[in-house]
C-alpha cells in the first residue's frame, strides 16, 4: 500500500504544480476609459469581455455630468468591465450605425455583440444597478 500512496501523492504534487501554471497572459483590462473611434469600435467590443461604451459630445450638459460617474466606474470595476468614451461628433459613422439619436448613449457590448443602450444620464446607484446585471 505504501507504493500506492507514493504513486498518488506524486501524481497530485503534478496535478497541482500544472493547475498553478500560468496560462496565456490576460488581457488587462485597463482601470480608466479608452478612447474610441469609428475605426477602433469593432476592435474593442470584440477586445473586452464587456465593454460599455458612452457615447458623448462636447456641447452635451448631460453627457458632462456621467463623465465623473464614468471615470469612477472605470477604476471600481477595474478587471469586471472596460469603459470607453466614443466622441459623436468625431466619429458619426458609429453614431449612424448604431442609430444613436440621444445623447449620452452608452452602449453594452458583451463578447463582441450590442446587448443594450442606456440613454441618458444617470446617477451613479442606478448605472451600477443596470451595470450588475451585464457582469
Amino acid at each position: 500500500m505504501d507504493e500506492l500512496e507514493e504513486i498518488k501523492k506524486k501524481k497530485m504534487e503534478k496535478m497541482m504544480r500544472e493547475m498553478n501554471k500560468p496560462d496565456e497572459p490576460a488581457i488587462e483590462l485597463p482601470g480608466k476609459p479608452i478612447i474610441v473611434t469609428d475605426s477602433s469600435v469593432d476592435a474593442a467590443a470584440g477586445q473586452y469581455p464587456l465593454l460599455i461604451l458612452d457615447c458623448w459630445a462636447e456641447w452635451c450638459g448631460p453627457c458632462r455630468m456621467i463623465a465623473p460617474i464614468i471615470e469612477e466606474l472605470a477604476a471600481e470595476m477595474k478587471g469586471k468591465v472596460v469603459f470607453g468614451k466614443l466622441d459623436v461628433d468625431s466619429n458619426p459613422q458609429t453614431a449612424n450605425k448604431y442609430r444613436i439619436s440621444a445623447i449620452p448613449t452608452l452602449m453594452v457590448f458583451k463578447n463582441g455583440k450590442l446587448i443594450d443602450k442606456l440613454v441618458g444620464a444617470y446617477p451613479k446607484p442606478s448605472l451600477v444597478a443596470k451595470i450588475q446585471k451585464y457582469l
